[in-house]
């Protein structure tokens, strides 16, 4: 059976996002999946990785848990707005403090290369947005999408990773807005059949 983990990157639990989670598990109902959600916004943790690599900041219960589910997942789905072209700085921070040396990789010694532990896994990105993609793409060079997708998921592992871009957001219609959940419900049903 395959394992799906959703991880809600929005911290307003009455967004968008937290709608296209919903539909994506919907998605999922339709196969014979098994799937946990995490709502970064719910977690209580210091989203700071305050020494950075040189010294281990000890994790917090709910990133323990969050991690443990991490491992447990063959498919990681993660679901955020794109605010300044960037991820949310509490969804940064989850990053920050969970992506670790020796957890979700490990540097060689004496050599540039690593180990990506995340191997076996694949995933798929869900983002809202404001701008076109094409804009954010050809203009901004999708920079929350590369960091997310090459240097933190395929850096760690994590392949093949799907993108799916809904926009725009501000100023959308209901019937744009239905739309997007669609489109949401339909990656969850193709990601339980692969």
């Amino acid at each position: 059976m395959k394992k799906i983990l959703i991880i809600d990157g929005n911290p307003n639990k009455d967004s968008l996002g937290a709608s296209l989670a919903d539909a994506y598990i919907a998605g999922l109902s339709q196969s014979n999946v098994e799937y946990k959600r995490i709502n970064i916004r719910d977690l209580k943790f210091n989203p700071n990785l305050q020494f950075g690599y040189q010294r281990r900041t000890e994790l917090e219960p709910d990133l323990l848990k969050a991690w443990e589910q991490i491992q447990w997942a063959d498919h990681l789905v993660w679901l955020h707005p794109l605010w300044w072209g960037g991820l949310p700085a509490i969804t940064k921070g989850f990053i920050d403090r969970l992506f670790l040396p020796g957890m979700a990789f490990q540097y060689k010694e004496n050599s540039v290369w690593w180990d990506k532990l995340l191997k076996g896994k694949s995933g798929r990105i869900i983002c809202t947005s404001d701008q076109p993609y094409w804009y954010y793409w050809l203009i901004n060079g999708r920079p929350a999408i590369n960091q997310l997708k090459k240097m933190v998921l395929e850096f760690c592992g994590v392949s093949p990773v799907k993108i799916t871009y809904l926009s725009p957001v501000r100023n959308s219609t209901e019937v744009q807005r239905k739309k997007y959940l669609e489109s949401a419900t339909k990656a969850g049903y193709e990601d339980s059949k692969k």
